[in-house]
């Protein structure tokens, strides 16, 4: 049964969920007009233009109507991944030129060299894009992570939510899910990760609880997780 990889979440689990909510989501929304008037000639934009206005049914759609579709759906916090491969393009920008660090716990940065350190491999599987997911570790308040970590999964791979988005996450991994981890805040998830076979953990970061009679072993760090 010994722990041989760790598949984390981000918000909420290594990192606070109002970074995201209150720095990054407005960061996009305000530069994402400009990002568009000014990259919508290049071809991986377009795509994920084009798969925006399909997801969302559009037969024809103004370039402006797919801005305020963007926008509208960071609104929402839509786990579209139109959305989230141009918000990681847009937020590139904001890391680069220094306006923000990404956020992430104090106990987190040790534990995952820790782990790393004890040939454990080291997964994130987060909504937001691989390449969003790059630049955030890249650019922590704790410095570059990137290094730690063997690979990244989006929702390209599947909704988070679903038991078959684990399962192929395992064929990635190519370890049996009783040598896997499954780190994250949301019960949901960790219920369809522990349907697919892996083991789970559930983050209850203060001010949160553990929830009483969870299904998942609770814990309020990464300092109480003993991965053997």
């Amino acid at each position: 049964m010994t722990i041989r990889a760790i598949l984390t979440d981000i918000e909420g689990t290594t990192s606070s969920i109002s970074f995201v909510k209150d720095v990054l989501f407005p960061y996009a929304r305000k530069h994402m007009p400009a990002f568009v008037e000014t990259h919508a000639d290049k071809p991986y934009v377009q795509h994920w233009l084009a798969e925006a206005a399909k997801e969302a049914g559009f037969v024809s759609a103004s370039q402006q109507e797919i801005i305020e579709l963007l926008q509208r759906w960071i609104d929402e916090d839509r786990k579209a991944t139109p959305l989230k491969a141009l918000q990681g393009m847009i937020w590139e920008e904001g890391y680069r030129s220094g306006e923000y660090r990404a956020h992430i716990y104090p106990e987190v940065a040790e534990k995952l060299r820790e782990w790393k350190a004890r040939n454990v491999d080291l997964y994130v599987y987060s909504s937001g894009s691989v390449q969003a997911q790059k630049l955030f570790f890249a650019h922590t308040e704790a410095g570059d992570l990137t290094s730690l970590f063997t690979g990244y999964f989006d929702t390209e791979i599947g909704a988070k939510r679903d038991v078959a988005s684990y399962r192929s996450i395992l064929g990635v991994i190519g370890r049996p899910g009783k040598n896997v981890l499954f780190l994250s805040d949301i019960a949901e998830e960790l219920d369809a990760a522990h349907a697919a076979g892996m083991r789970t953990i559930l983050l209850a970061r203060p001010p949160s609880v553990c929830p009483t009679g969870s299904a998942h072993p609770c814990v309020a760090d990464f300092s109480a997780i003993t991965p053997d």
